[in-house]
């Protein structure tokens, strides 16, 4: 995919390297784009499709890496899962409790989603034995943040550097109820603990210090579950040995894809772009919050809600941003977009201050290390905190080489800011950006005039 701004090439086997080039000519962001499926739920519809009595119909799945891992660690343990495509994916579920004892070792690719949610499910099928890895850069990432929760329900996992990296062996137990209080807001580590809980005869309770997105609670029950949410006190607690039943499930598109373009519209001046179908549940919309804090032009039409999300097309207009403070309650709602909303910061105008994002050292980049040296080579006023980011706008970026560090939002985030650059930008390993978004260069070149 290329046009005269934009090329990719092989560099490497495997790696391609991105080429942004505006030249002399004055680009805008206009038109009317979709975006991949929400990958949070492109996931969960997947894993509650498997443990479910029936079939399940998934229309808009994401065809990224992660939701093909994790369909190929379900069909390893006995699922029927069709080839994936984002118009219809049937999934044929082998009810709750049936998982098989794989006759190999689950493989979760880049995914701490797959890993992290399918760690609760294994944990608590009795007398099964699994394991479970990834790929160099999820074998590194922090597993004890769900392993420590599930312990306390009775599991037995063992893995590298004291039971907290991957690869990891899972001997199935009959867990216990339990109320586990998380230090921090993670959906991830609520999700893990919930989908233990399916199995455990008694309730079973998830509190957290702030609200994580709610993606499987609205699922579980969808599917058949009784969840009792208490907003008030951020705890959710689940009945288990519930009869889940298969579904349709319609997945909107991802608001941390329509991040990018949100940002590009927002820093390049002229643009006018609309982004249809983009899931705006509330847990998922920090995003638009700090954006609305930066005085960018972004309006909502055509609210409804489909399968139980809330849905929306959002308009983005060129506006000159101010600078914010990011930080507190609104982390975990928005916690994947830090990255780009750092190169909103960028073009705004005085310093923009980013804290409470320490997790993000543990993704699949440090990204805040990372975000801070990449930015600061194209000319950005931009240092690390040790829970955030500090950054002063107004300086013109200039292209050069940059490199993702195979992650996908510092890919895709550099890119962003390439198209306010001088010069060319040179991303390398940007073949990373199709972990959650396979078509991001070719949307990039159609909203570039």
């Amino acid at each position: 995919m290329s046009s005269p701004l934009v090329s990719i090439q092989n560099s490497a086997p495997n790696s391609q390297t991105l080429s942004i080039d505006p030249h002399s000519i004055r680009i805008t962001v206009k038109g009317s784009i979709t975006i991949p499926g929400d990958k949070s739920i492109s996931h969960r519809a997947l894993m509650l499709g498997a443990i479910a009595q029936g079939e399940t119909v998934i229309e808009g799945l994401l065809l990224g890496e992660d939701p093909r891992s994790t369909a190929a660690c379900f069909r390893a343990m006995g699922a029927e899962i069709s080839e994936l495509n984002s118009q219809r994916v049937v999934v044929r579920g082998v009810g709750l409790g049936n998982l098989q004892e794989p006759s190999d070792i689950l493989d979760a690719g880049n995914s701490g989603t797959t890993m992290r949610l399918m760690l609760g499910l294994l944990a608590s099928h009795p007398d099964r034995l699994f394991t479970v890895t990834g790929d160099n850069s999820l074998r590194s990432r922090p597993m004890s943040r769900v392993i420590k929760p599930l312990e306390q329900m009775g599991a037995s996992i063992w893995g590298r550097k004291s039971n907290s990296l991957a690869p990891l062996a899972v001997k199935g137990q009959q867990l216990k109820p339990t109320h586990y209080h998380s230090p921090i807001a993670s959906a991830q580590v609520k999700s893990c603990v919930l989908l233990a809980g399916l199995m455990v005869e008694g309730k079973t309770t998830v509190t957290e210090p702030a609200l994580s997105r709610d993606h499987s609670e609205r699922m579980l029950q969808a599917f058949g579950a009784t969840l009792n949410i208490d907003t008030d006190t951020h705890s959710v607690t689940l009945t288990g040995q519930p009869e889940l039943k298969g579904q349709q499930v319609i997945v909107p598109g991802d608001i941390s894809s329509a991040a990018f373009w949100l940002v590009a519209g927002a820093i390049v001046p002229g643009s006018d772009l609309l982004i249809t179908n983009v899931g705006v549940n509330p847990t998922r919309t920090g995003v638009l919050e700090a954006l609305a804090m930066m005085e960018a032009d972004i309006g909502r039409e055509n609210e409804r809600t489909v399968a139980g999300e809330p849905v929306a097309d959002l308009r983005v207009k060129y506006s000159q941003l101010k600078a914010c403070e990011i930080s507190g309650d609104i982390i975990p709602r928005l916690i994947d977009e830090i990255p780009v909303l750092a190169v909103a910061a960028a073009f705004a105008e005085g310093t923009t201050v980013i804290k409470d994002a320490a997790e993000l050292r543990v993704k699949e980049s440090d990204r805040l290390a990372v975000m801070a040296t990449e930015l600061g080579k194209m000319g950005a006023n931009i240092s690390e905190l040790s829970d955030g980011l500090e950054i002063t706008g107004g300086r013109q970026l200039k292209g050069t080489e940059v490199d993702s560090f195979t992650d996908h939002r510092i890919a895709m985030s550099l890119a962003i800011a390439a198209l306010n650059a001088t010069g060319k930008t040179t991303i390398h390993r940007a073949e990373a950006a199709s972990i959650s978004y396979p078509n991001f260069v070719e949307t990039l070149t159609q909203v570039l005039q």
